[in-house]
């Protein structure tokens, strides 16, 4: 069965671009040089086709749905509710013919259409008739957005195809590269777009869904804290902090993930569906039914996440409560439905909350422990709980990176897969799972899609997954 991605189309130009992108998917060998140089030969259809690529990012499988609820379902503070969702609860997932494997197809083949429609774009600004200033912007834009997804692909899946042109029939039979390559590659285009965005980090239209300068170097400090280049990771981080105009962290919890909130650094939302709720709020909110007897919904927090907070805990404001007769539950409600019916909140990649966590775990590592501290006590002042200056100065290195890693998950939960990828880069993921009777090492890469394997035979399966 072919798994189709369809799209909300914003203009004629942008159909050509995603019509291309579902075709990469479904069809031999398509050829589109035609359909690109009209997209490209004006300024309008130009900028048109690049925000297609932001409005597929948003409704893309593997992003705000793939990433953000899949991914903290595999970590420690979702639980299942239904059993669609079981399979990455308990890392009982199967590579084909099951329903959790459809859900592990999107997140794999919503993912390669963005990489195709990335390099397309980028091919087809190499000679648009646009200004150079206007090619270099969005190019950088472009190639942000290949490194974003292609981070999300190696931390899931470990080895993967690095695809950089849109040639088909050399990406249909393309193996899988090593993760070092891909995190090269990963580098290599955060360096280009930080280039090619040449300073810029004002936003268009004071709207935080445009990539910049900032946007690059936030991203730019979160890989390198993965790849434990701690001095780069600090240096990035801080160059965000220090844009103080611009970013702050919110005094209200609440406000955080509103559209365009002083602590958002990148957001994501389509021009097309500005009157619904952010998908987060889909996924993870709880609701009672009319008769007061069922809650619905598909996942809630677990009572050890909720033991964490202590009660003054301001970021129990993101943790919403529903009862009925049978049951009481608890859900994380970072994102939530308008009863207006206009949108509030855009769904938040990038903030400042992170950057000061990154600096914090950067300098740590360091052995900068008095700056550390105080990175991390900006994130405990905001939440209103007691400051690591006063409540324990002399506190040791080791010591200072669990808090920092505690701070992590109490701020970052529910969240672009952030929890689920900390205790794999921090190596604790098997002693987190090791009381689950069925989680084996191998569990912590998702499987490769068996129906990417029949259509691509050179493609190599995870270990653990059987052949």
């Amino acid at each position: 069965m072919k798994i189709k991605i369809y799209f909300r189309i914003i203009g004629l130009s942008v159909l050509f671009v995603l019509q291309s992108c579902e075709d990469f998917v479904d069809i031999d060998s398509p050829n589109f040089q035609m359909v690109t140089e009209d997209v490209y030969n004006k300024e309008k259809t130009t900028i048109a086709a690049i925000q297609g690529i932001y409005n597929q990012l948003y409704v893309a499988n593997f992003s705000t749905y793939g990433v953000s609820v899949l991914g903290a379902m595999s970590a420690d503070i979702l639980l299942a509710r239904t059993d669609t969702y079981l399979p990455f609860d308990q890392h009982e997932l199967f590579s084909i013919n099951t329903t959790d494997a459809g859900f592990n197809q999107n997140i794999w083949s919503s993912a390669y259409n963005m990489i195709y429609m990335v390099n397309r774009a980028l091919e087809g600004l190499e000679n648009a008739n646009i200004s150079d200033d206007l090619r270099q912007n969005l190019q950088g834009q472009i190639l942000f957005t290949r490194a974003f997804t292609y981070f999300y692909l190696t931390n899931l899946y470990g080895d993967v195809p690095l695809l950089l042109t849109s040639d088909y029939d050399t990406n249909a039979i393309a193996p899988r590269n090593s993760k070092e390559e891909v995190w090269l590659q990963i580098e290599s285009d955060l360096d280009e777009a930080a280039a090619l965005l040449n300073k810029q980090t004002e936003y268009k239209d004071g709207e935080r869904f445009y990539v910049n300068l900032s946007v690059v170097e936030a991203f730019r400090a979160r890989v390198y804290l993965y790849r434990k280049d701690w001095s780069n990771a600090e240096s990035f981080s801080s160059n965000v902090i220090a844009r103080a105009d611009l970013y702050g962290l919110e005094a209200n919890p609440e406000d955080v993930f509103r559209a365009n909130s002083k602590e958002a650094i990148w957001q994501i939302t389509p021009d097309g569906v500005r009157n619904f709720a952010p998908e987060e709020a889909t996924h993870f909110t709880l609701h009672v039914n009319g008769t007061g007897t069922t809650i619905t919904g598909n996942t809630a927090l677990s009572d050890d996440f909720l033991n964490s907070l202590v009660p003054l805990d301001k970021r129990r404001l993101w943790i919403g409560e529903v009862s009925s007769e049978n049951e009481h539950s608890y859900f994380s409600k970072k994102y939530w439905f308008d009863n207006d019916g206009e949108i509030q909140q855009y769904s938040t990649v990038l903030r400042l909350a992170e950057q000061y966590l990154i600096r914090a775990e950067a300098r740590a590592m360091q052995n900068k422990l008095a700056e550390a501290i105080s990175d991390l006590d900006q994130i405990r002042a905001r939440a209103g709980i007691d400051l690591i200056t006063d409540s324990n100065p002399g506190i040791n290195k080791q010591a200072l990176l669990d808090t920092i890693m505690i701070a992590r998950k109490r701020e970052l939960f529910a969240e672009w897969g952030h929890r689920w990828f900390d205790l794999k880069r921090t190596g604790k993921v098997n002693t987190v799972f090791s009381s689950n009777p069925t989680w084996q090492n191998s569990d912590a890469l998702y499987p490769i899609p068996g129906e990417e394997r029949l259509k691509n035979p050179f493609l190599t399966q995870n270990d653990g997954y059987g052949n």
